[in-house]
């Protein structure tokens, strides 16, 4: 029985690595050039193309929130912290970045490789459980917007349950899903119109 590789083909990938001209840049150039990354350096902040990157390395000792065309935890490309001064400031502002992985500096023959694999693997799955939180926040907004159009339904005296298979036969009526007709009737409400006419 074989089992699936879930190791990425990282030739072509593009990565930027956001530092000082320093030995660590070239050091770390060379590794990523071997494993078959596109290599891209800048300092001091990254240009506009970057945001087409698929990894990031960035400067943990000099950097600074501007560096960045996004907001402190929101990039769209897996982080990779290089970090030379262990001072707290510094790892504090390296957390609030959201680094999905790190190398101590100065970089030497070996991981970097394995910092590229677990940030991407974190960055993934940091951005899955964000789908599923707006996933679950969607649904619960849903389910507050349809019991929001049942009580408008029972203000006109009927019990919920009622006011319920009300608001499922509008929704079959109008040819919408339950949500989308449970959005109207809250609308239709917001406006002071009366749903004893509804049809």
């Amino acid at each position: 029985m074989t089992r699936a590789s879930r190791i990425p083909n990282l030739g072509g990938a593009k990565a930027y690595i956001l530092h000082r001209p320093h030995t660590t840049v070239n050091a770390l150039a060379r590794q990523l050039g071997a494993i078959g990354l596109d290599v891209r350096e800048c300092w001091p902040e990254l240009p506009p193309d970057a945001l087409a990157a698929d990894f990031v390395f960035f400067d943990v000792d000099l950097g600074f929130d501007e560096q960045f065309p996004w907001k402190p935890g929101e990039a769209p490309m897996p982080l990779v912290a290089l970090i030379g001064s262990e001072a707290p400031g510094r790892i504090e502002w390296a957390l609030s970045q959201k680094a999905d992985a790190q190398l101590l500096k100065p970089i030497g023959t070996a991981g970097v490789y394995s910092a590229l694999l677990i940030a991407r693997q974190s960055f993934d799955a940091r951005r899955r459980l964000a789908d599923q939180i707006a996933a679950l926040e969607t649904r619960l907004a849903e389910r507050q917007t349809i019991v929001r159009a049942v009580a408008a339904l029972a203000a006109q005296g009927v019990d919920d349950g009622r006011a319920y298979a009300q608001l499922r036969s509008l929704a079959m009526s109008w040819q919408v899903s339950v949500e989308q007709a449970a959005r109207r009737i809250v609308a239709m409400s917001e406006e002071g119109d009366d749903h004893s006419n509804i049809a």
